[in-house]
């Protein structure tokens, strides 16, 4: 199979992100003796400075870790709605919807406290060190990818008029980022540079971490996150709101750690976050597939893979939440998924088809029921997320988010999907050089939901990294940007890995992101206006010509989609026998690359 790049092979240590010098710094922490985790960490920070349009500090994250010789556990860096974030507010706002940007969609912020916790628990670097490239980019410059500047354009509007401290940062004397050009965000290397000042003198490494932690929670961090909170701003609604985020919720709050959701396919066993996030949808559509799979790539194995696909989702709609008693158990179970699998037949759905998994009667909110089809094209005025990735007029999507994977020497394994908190969710915070984040614009505002808005729970993410065991051995870890289609992405990518596997390393990570992907929009989205488009199919001009037709004959609405559009996948992997640690990162958009030796 052609391949854009080859799949990297070492013994020392692996990295793959979205883009290069996250990579790189991360490698960098490993010549330098760190661990996967401390690697982890120094590259996230490196994200939030040169991919600020897709993540930043004041997001959120879910990891999920595999330490050497221990169990692979979820590390949930994703914030919960304030205490005063409850359904009779923004409805008494006269919200239908929560806004998809601005400070009402802002969760307590959980990207930094995750990464922390990280660091404490399982790194060995201090604070500076893994800080030192993010603050080096930051204060000095680095030269921006192209989106950076074109999602400024689009909001260039919004920031001269409304947002102007974010135009302060992104359109220094009117110009917005430039390819080629430095750009420097010096209030955030400022922010940075005085917490580390701020904690220098609090002991030892890990007094530090906890420090840092309440400098965040509680110091000049919280106290400026909190005043912009409470500036009036413009969101999507049109008008101009105040959100509900206080001192209280964000000295209250902490990332946790608990158990992934499993579930075992083929000798394979895929780890992912629980029900709160989007996670289980790729153990859904595993345990879907019939014994036998069609040939891969055929028209048979697409169909296949879209119709599993929106019954998964159809099922998230119903179940998945931060709420009580997410029957998972049900929804993974042979009898059940036996009964469903019953439902694909030789054509295309067009409806949205939750189960009743253990004799339950599904129930979807009220817009799921009526919602709307996605307008395809670009909105400066969109949230996050579907500003920069959902549909455009010739079906394509853009980036939106970002991963990065990690695999060390001493076999010490990590996936994260950092997020939220982009430049275009929030206006920048004047003193610390980033804005607050939006995730709660993927909460609903009709009651008794397992996804409805309510205080203390986290809204249902669609950030959703992985890591996949084989006979019980952790061996690769993966993960994609791209909202909703995340898990559709990574089920694709995971097929070609497990049931295609070659003599290098006995995983062509390159090969199985390189192929020809696709993705389908046939449930509500998770992201303002929350559109959905019964039916559709977006496939690369690289897919079999005869593929497409017989889809069509089957009744899916196919979109031809530019040859390279489909997904931003990392990997990395550790073959336990041979020794062989390896990696692969994706070329669209040609930013996401693998370093390792």
């Amino acid at each position: 199979m052609f391949t854009t790049r080859p799949t990297l092979q070492g013994t020392f240590g692996m990295v793959s992100s979205t883009h290069w010098l996250a990579s790189q710094s991360a490698m960098a922490v490993l010549e330098d003796g760190g661990n996967a985790y401390d690697a982890a960490v120094a590259g996230a920070f490196v994200l939030h400075v040169v991919e600020p349009h897709l993540n930043g500090p004041a997001g959120e994250v879910p990891i999920l870790l595999a330490p050497a010789g221990g169990e692979v556990r979820v590390l949930c860096g994703q914030g919960v709605a304030p205490a005063g974030a409850t359904i009779e507010h923004y409805r008494g706002l006269g919200l239908d919807l929560v806004p998809g940007t601005g400070p009402l969609a802002a969760t307590v912020p959980g990207a930094f406290d995750a990464w922390m916790l990280l660091l404490r628990d399982h790194g060995t670097k201090s604070l500076t060190d893994v800080l030192k490239y993010a603050i080096g980019y930051a204060e000095d410059g680095h030269a921006c990818v192209e989106n950076v500047g074109a999602t400024v354009e689009a909001v260039r509007e919004l920031f001269e008029t409304e947002w102007t401290t974010s135009a302060d940062v992104y359109l220094p004397d009117g110009k917005s980022p430039r390819p080629g050009a430095l750009f420097r965000n010096p209030a955030l290397a400022a922010t940075w540079q005085r917490l580390l000042a701020e904690v220098a003198g609090a002991g030892d490494r890990e007094a530090q971490i906890e420090a840092a932690r309440e400098v965040w929670r509680s110091g000049f961090i919280a106290e400026a996150l909190v005043r912009q909170a409470g500036r009036p701003t413009m969101d999507t609604s049109g008008e101009r709101h105040t959100g509900t985020l206080t001192a209280a919720d964000l000295a209250s709050w902490s990332a946790s750690y608990e158990a992934p959701a499993t579930y075992d396919w083929n000798g394979w066993t895929l780890c992912k976050a629980g029900p709160w996030s989007q996670g289980p949808v790729l153990l859904q559509q595993l345990a879907l597939l019939p014994p036998e799979l069609p040939a891969y790539r055929s028209a048979d194995y697409v169909h296949l893979l879209i119709e599993g696909c929106k019954l998964a989702m159809a099922d998230r709609e119903a179940w998945y939440g931060d709420a009580d008693a997410v029957p998972l158990d049900d929804l993974l179970s042979a009898e059940y998924n036996a009964a469903r699998r019953r439902l694909i037949d030789g054509k295309a759905s067009y409806e949205l088809r939750p189960g009743s998994p253990g004799g339950r009667a599904p129930r979807l909110c009220e817009h799921a029921r009526v919602v709307a089809p996605a307008e395809p094209g670009f909105d400066p005025m969109g949230a996050g997320e579907p500003t920069v990735a959902r549909l455009t007029a010739d079906g394509g999507t853009r980036g939106d988010t970002c991963h990065l994977d990690v695999v060390d020497r001493w076999g010490n394994m990590i996936a994260a999907t950092p997020s939220g908190g982009w430049l275009q969710s929030n206006p920048v915070v004047p003193e610390l050089g980033f804005p607050l984040g939006t995730r709660l614009q993927m909460t609903w505002l009709e009651a008794g939901l397992p996804n409805s808005l309510a205080p203390g729970r986290r809204p249902r993410t669609t950030l959703t990294p992985s890591i996949a065991l084989r006979d019980g051995v952790p061996v690769l870890a993966f993960g994609t940007p791209g909202g909703d289609q995340q898990d559709q992405w990574q089920l694709h990518f995971f097929l070609a890995v497990a049931t295609r596997a070659k003599a290098r390393g006995g995983l062509d990570l390159q090969g199985a992101i390189d192929a020809p992907n696709w993705h389908n929009d046939s449930f509500p989205g998770s992201f303002y206006p929350r559109g959905m488009r019964p039916g559709s199919v977006t496939v690369e001009s690289r897919m079999d010509e005869a593929v497409v037709e017989e889809l069509r004959r089957r009744g899916h609405d196919v979109t031809v989609g530019d040859a390279w559009s489909e997904g931003r996948l990392c990997a990395v992997a550790r073959d336990p026998e041979a020794g062989i640690l390896s990696a692969a990162a994706n070329p669209r958009g040609m930013q996401g690359y693998a370093v390792g030796r």
